[in-house]
């Protein structure tokens, strides 16, 4: 009798065992779930939290589309039977000079241009300012000559004021126009025309290659394009790719330091092909763009007076290409370790171009190449300054 009563409070015991047990168990989940509830509203909420619009922060190619980026210089590539086309027609009528004129980042491409043939070609090659041809003109240019410009807009008042000018003159104008339907495209508005978005100095320096292979100087024209046909684009991307995280690092310095000393202008120095672009990286894309105040300067006119007003705390960047003209930068180079603490130098053989020979690196390789660097750059200063670079104060906003 005494046993049973030992089992009997043992089996009791063990119901209120699994009684407890099972309430235990029905706490913990209703709990587990109200927490995952709770959660999921919280993974809403957050979708509206300001933190959910944030960019990514530190190097992130930002505004980086590669397959574009390729497309788009292969694109242009392909222009060239194009445009041997319109040599061919301009060679055939003979010319007495060939002008490539521009305002503003165009000119600078120009500039570009004609440095580029002066020291490679005896043909009658200028550059001019479209603003200065209207109001000084040139003695040397005739109903024979023939100006090559490029314009994005395809609507730009000097450029249309100088196309009229130049038919009035008698000669002939072969135009890179990005933008169908413009002013620019009517067909009284030129002779020869080639309608392709961006790249405008590749644009330019097909044409200078062309033209100088008619001339007979250029023998490797056909190897040097199959090369930059065949791997170009892919290069240039890889050179963004490459180039990021330095230039992220580069623009959070610039910035911030420009913040703290919003008077003091960011002095850009370059020679040879590299110029034009330090001219068009200054005042087109710091200064007009960003809203930051800047300077170019040629290496080798920077030896003699801008030298005197930089210290150790100047912003100073230097750009040394690969062409004839590198030697004036690598001057500068040297001196500038010995006056300047805040100076930072972008050598383009710094960066590989697989599959391009040596000696095609400084004929338009090194510049296109430190573009592709500074368009890394603008992308993070565009975060880092909170400023897009659409934005325009003046320029275009209404007449002056």
């Amino acid at each position: 009798h005494r046993n049973i009563k030992i089992l009997w409070r043992l089996v009791i015991f063990k119901e209120k065992q699994n009684r407890i047990l099972s309430v235990t168990v029905k706490v913990l989940n209703n709990y587990d779930n109200y927490k995952l509830k709770d959660m999921d509203k919280e993974d809403k909420n957050m979708k509206y939290a300001a933190k959910a619009w944030k960019e990514t922060e530190g190097a992130s190619l930002r505004n980086f589309n590669e397959q574009a980026q390729v497309d788009s210089v292969n694109g242009a590539l392909a222009l060239r039977p194009q445009i041997e086309t319109i040599i061919d027609q301009i060679w055939e009528e003979g010319f007495d000079g060939i002008y490539f004129i521009g305002i503003g980042g165009t000119y600078a491409s120009s500039m570009q241009v004609e440095v580029y043939m002066r020291g490679r070609s005896k043909l009658p090659i200028y550059v001019e300012n479209a603003a200065e041809f209207l109001t000084t003109g040139n003695k040397r240019f005739t109903e024979k000559s023939v100006v090559i410009y490029s314009s994005v807009s395809g609507n730009t008042k000097e450029m249309v004021q100088l196309v009229d000018r130049v038919h009035e003159i008698g000669a002939r104008v072969f135009a890179f126009i990005d933008t169908p339907n413009s002013i620019l495209t009517q067909p009284d508005k030129q002779d020869y025309l080639i309608l392709y978005p961006m790249n405008e100095q590749l644009k330019f320096y097909m044409t200078a290659n062309y033209l100088m292979y008619k001339n007979g100087e250029f023998d490797e024209y056909d190897r040097y394009n199959k090369e930059m046909e065949t791997y170009l684009a892919d290069a240039l991307v890889q050179v963004e790719k490459d180039s990021d995280e330095w230039a992220y690092e580069y623009a959070k310095n610039k910035v911030a330091f420009l913040k703290e000393h919003k008077d003091l202008p960011h002095y850009f120095i370059g020679s040879g092909n590299q110029y034009g672009a330090t001219y068009s990286y200054a005042m087109c894309y710091w200064e007009e763009q960003s809203w930051l105040r800047s300077k170019s300067i040629h290496a080798a006119e920077f030896l003699h007076g801008t030298l005197e007003i930089v210290d150790e705390t100047t912003p100073v960047t230097l750009f040394i290409g690969e062409d004839e003209q590198r030697p004036l930068a690598e001057r500068v180079a040297k001196l500038l370790p010995k006056i300047c603490a805040n100076y930072t130098i972008i050598d383009s053989k710094a960066y590989e171009l697989p599959g391009i020979s040596e000696k095609y690196r400084g004929r338009v390789i090194s510049f296109l190449l430190m573009h592709a660097v500074t368009q890394r750059i603008d992308a993070h200063v565009e975060k880092l300054n909170c400023h897009p670079l659409e934005i325009r104060r003046y320029y275009r906003q209404f007449d002056y």
